[in-house]
């Protein structure tokens, strides 16, 4: 695999408007296509790290289509400011948000359709609406549908203190499950306990297969939740006891083995899964209850979301540059610049 385009966080895409904001606003709109809505707030995913490093094998026989500076981020926060003919879910004035598709929330407004649009509570502000509306789904797909964690489970989540991860552990440990939590830094062994974890290693300085075991008492854990990728992979199988579940939803280390041998999971009788957010809320139906899901467990206080760091959208360089040097935890959110805190 050769880089052959790297976009440092310098060219981070800049600001755009499609047209000037009411004078009265106090947050961005966010067109809903066929509905117009007001951006109020981005959520910066570690997704946005790999959308701007473009990585491509020589030759690359499936060219990436061409890279606009405006189709970077996959979720927002907003107000429905224009609704299309036939929409009938929302009206304008509606605060609604969306996560994963269409690209192009690091903007000013945005056109999105009504079928990826959901209602935002009341009680839910809009930078926690922002920063949990897609990681809550995603928390959620792996505790509650692709492995369904219960009571007298014992969990490992890699990186804790993450966004993801430290919705994971809380959802887990509400749920009745022992959770161990992996994460980098000393300085985040607070924050991985306070989520849930009875157990913290500090991965880079202890092997974690070994704190595993020696917690288990051999047993190993039920499920490994994965977002690490290639630098876990072979030791979170390890982890694993008699019939054990891991959950791979990540790769922030690059890619998982290719191909997954097979024979790495036959001597435990293994389960391997790699859900997708896109394929566990095919339809709208599903899209709600996830979403749902996530909102009922903040408004019960089962999740507590941290929006630790607030950049104006201007400064997106900047939280890219944050967020690949491991300087933040919890969650980042982008505001429009007129909405300067």
């Amino acid at each position: 695999m050769v880089c052959t385009a790297c976009i440092p966080p310098t060219c981070a895409p800049p600001v755009r408007r499609l047209k000037p904001p009411p004078a009265d606003r106090r947050l961005r709109p966010l067109h809903l296509l066929p509905l117009l809505q007001p951006i109020r707030a981005d959520f910066l995913h570690s997704f946005s790290i790999h959308e701007l490093l473009v990585l491509l094998p020589p030759p690359c026989r499936h060219p990436l289509p061409q890279l606009h500076h405006t189709d970077t981020g996959k979720e927002a926060v907003g107000v429905v400011s224009a609704v299309g003919p036939g929409v009938t879910s929302f009206k304008v004035g509606d605060v609604v948000g969306y996560a994963d598709n269409p690209m192009g929330s690091y903007a000013e407004e945005q056109i999105i359709p009504a079928s990826v649009a959901v209602p935002i509570p009341h009680a839910i502000d809009y930078i926690t609406a922002a920063s949990v509306l897609m990681k809550g789904m995603t928390a959620y797909i792996p505790v509650r549908q692709a492995f369904k964690v219960q009571r007298g489970h014992t969990v490992l989540v890699h990186a804790a203190a993450g966004g993801v991860g430290s919705l994971l552990c809380q959802w887990a440990n509400a749920l009745g499950a022992t959770v161990i939590g992996t994460v980098s830094t000393e300085e985040k062994v607070g924050q991985a306990t306070q989520d849930g974890c009875q157990h913290v290693i500090v991965y880079t300085k202890e092997d974690f297969v070994t704190r595993v075991v020696e917690i288990t008492s051999g047993g190993g854990v039920h499920v490994v939740y994965d977002a690490v990728g290639k630098d876990t992979f072979q030791g979170s199988l390890a982890c694993l006891m008699l019939r054990g579940c891991m959950i791979s939803y990540g790769q922030s280390s690059g890619s998982r083995p290719d191909p997954v041998r097979l024979s790495d999971l036959a001597p435990k009788s293994l389960i391997l899964g790699r859900p997708g957010l896109m394929h566990y809320t095919t339809n709208r139906d599903e899209l709600l209850q996830a979403a749902g899901e996530v909102f009922a467990c903040i408004m019960s206080g089962v999740l507590q979301v941290r929006a630790n760091h607030v950049y104006l959208l201007s400064e997106a360089a900047r939280a890219h540059k944050d967020l690949e040097a491991r300087r933040t935890s919890g969650s980042i959110v982008l505001i429009p610049d007129s909405q300067r805190l």
